[in-house]
């Protein structure tokens, strides 16, 4: 068998696969703001004086750094409403999923954020009378987070690319739109790298993005 390309007859799907970009970005907007959310309280679990809530954070950790991303999706969109007897949405179950699994990665991120500031910074709001709540949030996360801002901005392009496994439960993103596309011309390879050069590109404009406020950030300091 020969190598038969034609990239041509496929010029005319590329919009309908680009508008799956919208449901990509959302999905990974919405679970990275759910991901961040939990990562943090997660993270100050962790570094806590209870111990119980420290090794149940730790515990969730490593069960969703552990497992599959693809099993968790799976878990929540066919064993949930199993469990449940509600339906979820696909669009809701892949932000769960991702979000959840975000979660366990963010929350390391900025553990090792909180844990990198200077204990002087802990030890003089303490000394000034300032209670543990408003430490954290006005004094020792800020730092962290400015600190660990090249990490969670990797962690959201790894979901960006991760969101592709939506195609297994039905959602309309860019890989699913490729599949369509390419089922309906029997013919898959071309479609496919058209959605890999949208995923490439998609990622490389994050990077920039990314350093883009690195850089920002330590002209700042």
């Amino acid at each position: 068998m020969g190598l038969d390309l034609d990239f041509t007859q496929f010029f005319p799907s590329i919009p309908y696969i680009i508008d799956g970009i919208w449901v990509t970005l959302s999905i990974v907007a919405v679970a990275a703001l759910l991901g961040l959310s939990l990562g943090i309280i997660l993270s100050l679990l962790k570094i806590g004086n209870i111990k119980i809530l420290r090794w149940l954070a730790d515990a969730y950790t490593s069960i969703f750094r552990g497992t599959p991303l693809v099993l968790q999706l799976m878990i929540v969109y066919y064993g949930l409403p199993q469990m449940l007897g509600v339906d979820i949405p696909a669009y809701m179950a892949a932000v769960i999923a991702f979000g959840l699994n975000s979660s366990a990665y963010v929350s390391e991120i900025i553990r090792a954020g909180i844990q990198a500031v200077d204990k002087g910074q802990k030890e003089a709001a303490e000394a000034l009378g300032i209670s543990y709540k408003p430490m954290m949030k006005d004094i020792i996360l800020p730092q962290a987070m400015k600190n660990i801002l090249p990490a969670l901005m990797n962690e959201w392009i790894t979901l960006t690319k991760e969101s592709a496994i939506v195609t297994v439960i039905g959602v309309m993103d860019i890989m699913r739109r490729a599949y369509v596309v390419g089922g309906e011309k029997f013919a898959f390879f071309e479609p496919l790298i058209i959605a890999g050069v949208i995923y490439y590109l998609m990622v490389m404009v994050l990077t920039l993005l990314g350093k883009a406020l690195e850089r920002r950030m330590k002209r700042s300091d």
